[in-house]
C-alpha cells in the first residue's frame, strides 16, 4: 500500500515565535517551554501549522476555518517534556487540550470554546513488551497499530483486546474502555490495562498507588479529557493461537437482512467467546439499484474448519461458506479489516469526512418491524450504516461497577449509527437526518438511561461551555455514558483535579464546579 503522507516529523517545526499582541500570554509560556528544553513546538503563524494541525484530526467538521485552532502546537518527546508542557501551559493562563490519535467523534481533542494549546502525544509511542509476563508499557501517543505491531513481533501468540482501526490512539482509546473483536473472551482494553502513569495539574506523575483507587478507576474507561494527562499504561496481553480466521459474509435484500439480523441477535450474544460477529447495515448501489446488504463480520480464535462447523450449527440461516472465511495470524486479521500488515503502524488515516456517529445498547432483541424501519432510514443515504457489536461471554462477567464502564450483564449488543458526506455545506441535513434515525431508535433500544458510548463522543447528549457544567448538569449526559458510574467518577475528579484544570464541554465536574 503506497504511504499517504509526509512523514509527521517532517512536519513539526522548530519553535516560532507568534506575536505579543495577538497573544498575550505567549511570550510566558514561549519562555517556559524553552527553559524546559522544548524544541518541537509549532505556532499558528507557522506555515506548517495546518499541515500538523489537520495531520491527525479525523472529522473534518473540526478543521474548518470557522472552527477555534489552538495558539500553538506542542510536541514533547520525553516524559519529561510533557510534564514541562503541562506545568507551562497552566502557569501562563491557557486552556489546555490533549491528542493522542486525533479519533474523538466530536473534535473534543484539539478544539476549544475558549483560546487553548493543544499538547500532541504523537512522539511518545515508545512500546515496552514483556513476553514473559505477558505484559507492555505503553506511551499514550502510540496507535492501536503500533502496539500490534510491537506486540506481535515479540511473540506471535500474545495480542491486546483492543480496536481494529490502527490509527486510533491508545490514550483516548483505553480512556474510554475500548471495545475489540476479542472483548467477548477477554473483556475491553481497560479492563486489561494494569497501571497508568498520570500527570496532573501541577505536573507531578503519579502511578496507580500514588493516584489512589478512585483515580485509577476513573482512568481505565471515564473518558478522556477530565483526570490529567496519560503518560503511559502498562497493558495486560493475552493469548491468541498461531492461526485465527476472520470471516466477511454478505447477505442483501430487504426481507432476507431483516430475517437473518432478527436471528442474529438471539445467537451472537450466546455464541462461543471465541467468535465475535459483528453486523453491519447500510443500503448501497448496485447497478443503479438501491439494495440492503448486511455484513456478517468478525473473529474466530480459531481455524476456519471449526468456524463454518460451529456457525453452521448454531446459526445455520446464514449459511456461512468456507471460502467467506480466511485463515491468517492474529495480527494480520487485525490489519485485514482495516489495512495491510506492511502499514499498521501508518498514524495517517487518509479516509477523512465529515461525519456524524451516534451510539445506542440494547438489551432486548429488537423486532422484525424495527429492524425493517432502520433498514428504511439506511437506504435513503447510501453514505450511512448501523454496526451491530454484540456482547454476551466475558462481557456478562465482570461487574458493571468494575471500571466506569457499565455496559455488562443484559446487554446484547452496542449500536454505532454512522453518515458520512463532503461538503461543510450539508452538515445541517445530515446532522439532522442522523437526529431523526436515533429518534426512531428510541423505543428499540435500552431506556431509563437511554445508554450510549463515552468513545463514541455525542454533543447531542448535552454540553455546557468549556467544562463549566455543575455535577447535576453534568448527568445529563454522564449518567448516559456511566449509569451509576457517575458519582465515583465525580469524586474521583474532585480528588485529582479539583479546581478543574482538565476539561472539555462533556468532562467530568468536580463538586462545586
Amino acid at each position: 500500500m503506497a504511504k499517504f503522507c509526509t512523514p509527521l516529523l517532517l512536519l513539526i517545526t522548530v519553535w516560532t515565535t507568534w506575536a505579543a499582541a495577538e497573544n498575550p500570554n505567549g511570550g510566558g509560556l514561549l519562555s517556559c517551554l524553552q527553559a524546559g528544553g522544548i524544541k518541537n513546538v509549532t505556532a499558528v503563524s507557522s506555515a506548517n501549522f495546518d499541515s500538523l494541525l489537520d495531520f491527525s484530526a479525523q472529522n473534518l467538521r473540526f478543521i474548518e476555518p470557522q472552527v477555534s485552532k489552538p495558539y500553538a502546537i506542542i510536541i514533547p518527546a520525553s516524559k519529561s517534556q510533557l510534564q514541562q508542557s503541562v506545568v507551562c501551559t497552566i502557569e501562563n493562563g491557557w486552556e489546555v487540550r490533549v491528542r493522542s490519535g486525533g479519533h474523538s467523534y466530536e473534535g473534543l481533542s484539539y478544539t476549544s470554546e475558549v483560546p487553548f494549546v493543544l499538547i500532541d502525544l504523537a512522539m511518545l509511542n515508545k512500546i515496552t513488551v514483556d513476553t514473559t509476563s505477558k505484559t507492555a508499557w505503553v506511551e499514550a501517543g502510540a496507535t492501536l497499530g503500533e502496539i500490534y505491531s510491537a506486540v506481535a513481533s515479540s511473540s506471535p501468540n500474545l495480542a491486546f483486546s483492543a480496536g481494529i482501526c490502527p490509527t486510533i490512539g491508545s490514550g483516548g482509546h483505553i480512556s474510554g474502555g475500548g471495545q475489540s473483536f476479542m472483548f467477548r473472551k477477554y473483556g475491553l482494553a481497560a479492563d486489561n490495562t494494569l497501571n497508568a502513569l498520570l500527570i496532573n495539574a501541577s505536573g507531578k506523575i503519579m502511578d496507580k498507588n500514588t493516584m489512589g483507587e478512585d483515580v485509577f478507576w476513573a482512568v481505565r474507561g471515564g473518558g478522556g479529557g477530565s483526570w490529567g494527562v496519560v503518560f503511559a499504561w502498562k497493558i495486560g496481553l493475552v493469548s491468541v493461537p498461531s492461526v485465527v480466521t476472520t470471516f466477511n459474509v454478505q447477505r442483501y435484500g430487504r426481507d432476507n437482512v431483516t430475517d437473518l439480523v432478527h436471528r442474529w441477535q438471539y445467537l451472537a450474544p450466546k455464541m462461543d467467546e471465541d467468535i465475535t460477529m459483528r453486523v453491519q447495515l447500510m443500503g448501497i448501489n448496485v447497478n443503479d439499484t438501491k439494495v440492503i446488504r448486511a455484513l456478517f463480520h468478525g473473529l474466530y480464535l480459531g481455524q476456519k474448519e471449526e468456524l463454518v462447523a460451529t456457525v453452521g450449527k448454531v446459526f445455520p440461516e446464514l449459511g456461512m461458506a468456507a471460502n467467506e472465511t480466511h485463515e491468517m495470524s492474529w495480527v494480520e486479521g487485525i490489519a485485514y479489516f482495516n489495512s495491510d500488515l506492511e502499514n499498521i503502524s501508518d498514524r495517517y488515516y487518509p479516509s477523512k469526512s465529515f461525519f456524524k456517529i451516534k451510539s445506542d445498547f440494547a438489551k432486548s432483541p429488537i423486532s422484525k418491524s424495527g429492524i425493517s424501519g432502520l433498514l428504511d432510514i439506511l437506504d435513503e443515504e447510501v453514505t450511512s450504516f448501523a454496526n451491530l457489536n454484540p456482547h454476551g461471554g466475558k462481557m456478562d462477567e465482570i461487574p458493571s461497577s468494575a471500571i466506569p464502564f457499565p455496559h455488562r450483564a443484559g446487554t446484547l449488543f452496542g449500536l454505532q449509527y454512522m453518515v458520512t458526506w463532503t461538503n461543510k455545506s450539508q452538515d445541517d441535513y445530515y446532522l439532522e437526518w442522523m437526529r431523526k434515525l436515533y429518534k426512531y431508535m428510541e423505543p428499540h433500544v435500552s431506556h431509563s438511561p437511554r445508554s450510549a458510548y463515552v468513545n463514541y463522543l455525542d454533543l447531542d447528549l448535552g454540553s455546557a461551555f468549556n467544562g463549566s457544567a455543575s455535577v447535576e448538569e453534568a448527568r445529563a449526559w454522564g449518567e448516559r455514558y456511566f449509569h451509576g458510574n457517575f458519582d465515583r467518577l465525580v469524586k474521583a475528579k474532585t480528588q485529582v483535579d479539583p479546581l478543574n484544570f482538565f476539561r472539555n464541554s462533556q468532562s467530568i465536574p468536580p463538586l462545586g464546579n
